[in-house]
């Protein structure tokens, strides 16, 4: 195995072990406290701010000192950034399923994910549409699927003169 398949491992264990621990001792893999921190206008939990603040203090740092000056991950890979910066339809009722998604179960993808070795019908059930999810996006991406109310995704025309 390459050295930079090493790094590109030990890395994301890392990472991911980070980030796991770190959603499951703030309580966002809790879907009632997440539901609480939600419900703004009844029982409202607003103790998830300080978690979102003291991840955005740890992350401003390393992102203006390090990150930013670097042109490569610390795997090899170039940082990259997408030309695509249209807000339109697609990115809005994405953005709206996904926050029915999150209000309705308590979960977002990565507090599921770091979840998923307790091992509960309702986090497991979760993942398995998550998945079913992921896989209807990138058909309709393709424009290989419609989605309601949004129908087949328009295909960017290349201007070529």
């Amino acid at each position: 195995m390459s050295k930079s398949k090493v790094i590109r491992i030990i890395v994301g264990w890392v990472s991911g072990a980070l980030f796991g621990s770190g959603m499951i001792i703030s309580g966002m893999v809790n879907p009632d406290k997440v539901i609480g921190f939600l419900n703004v206008t009844g029982n409202w939990d607003p103790s998830l701010i300080f978690v979102m603040g003291g991840a955005l203090a740890v992350f401003a740092p390393f992102y203006h000192f390090i990150i930013k000056k670097r042109s490569h991950s610390i795997s090899g890979d170039a940082f990259t950034w997408t030309t695509n910066t249209q807000v339109d339809g697609t990115l809005m009722w994405g953005a709206i399923i996904f926050g029915v998604g999150w209000g309705l179960a308590g979960f977002c993808p990565g507090p599921a994910i770091s979840s998923v070795a307790g091992g509960t019908n309702i986090i497991l059930a979760f993942i398995l549409s998550m998945l079913v999810g992921i896989i209807h996006a990138n058909q309709y991406l393709a424009s290989r699927f419609p989605l309601p109310f949004v129908g087949y995704r328009k295909q960017c025309q290349s201007t070529k003169s």
